[in-house]
């Protein structure tokens, strides 16, 4: 029943995705991404490299994400859908071709393909995963989003990914939380010891997103 309700949810959600993106009509340029990219590689260029902010956890792995999804977590921050102090700011001295430009320059560093079948999950993680019907918008290997809209998770840090799952449920916060319907539901349906699960098996999953090492000055 649930997996049918997310089915349906997430067609309308990918219809209006497909209309926004069809009105704002904004091509990247990759060149022009890299070097707007100098305010992102002090957090996300850096291997390892981790957020204190809402608890210590990696900041996420980017490159290799699709144009499109960094477009839309970008915009998400900016108008406070997603809430993160440092995101927001960034986010918000940024124009759509900013965000599209960035989009382009990190979607050019994917440089593998995830294998169509991930390896096998342990019973615990792949029972939860089923319930919440993850590979219904990401993809049975999670590294195929059914819009590319939507985040690849296969590989991702686990801490972030804890923390991530975790924002959905957060409510009437104004510095911590993510709004989204549809994963909130989702998220709801977990403890957050089964969120710690899902998340450290995602990890373990062969993706497609990579950090790529720079230095914090060009």
């Amino acid at each position: 029943m649930l997996s049918t309700i997310v089915r349906t949810l997430v067609a309308a959600a990918t219809f209006s995705v497909a209309l926004a993106a069809q009105a704002q009509g904004v091509t990247g340029d990759v060149q022009a991404g890299h070097k707007k990219a100098e305010m992102c590689i002090g957090c996300h260029g850096i291997p390892g490299y981790q957020n204190s902010f809402p608890e210590i956890h990696k900041v996420p792995k980017i490159s290799g994400q699709t144009d499109k999804y960094i477009v839309a977590a970008l915009n998400a921050y900016k108008k406070g859908d997603r809430k993160h102090p440092t995101m927001r700011g960034i986010a918000g001295s940024l124009s759509e071709q900013d965000m599209a430009d960035l989009g382009a320059y990190y979607a050019s560093q994917a440089d593998k393909t995830a294998p169509e079948t991930p390896r096998t999950a342990n019973t615990a993680a792949a029972a939860l995963i089923e319930k919440g019907a993850c590979a219904s918008c990401h993809g049975a290997n999670f590294s195929k989003p059914i819009d590319p809209s939507y985040p690849k998770i296969g590989g991702q840090h686990a801490d972030y990914l804890f923390v991530a799952l975790k924002s959905y449920t957060v409510e009437g916060n104004a510095m911590i939380g993510r709004s989204n319907g549809i994963m909130a539901g989702i998220a709801k349906q977990y403890t957050p010891a089964e969120m710690r699960e899902i998340a450290k098996y995602l990890s373990t999953v062969e993706g497609e997103l990579k950090v790529v090492p720079q230095s914090r000055f060009r």
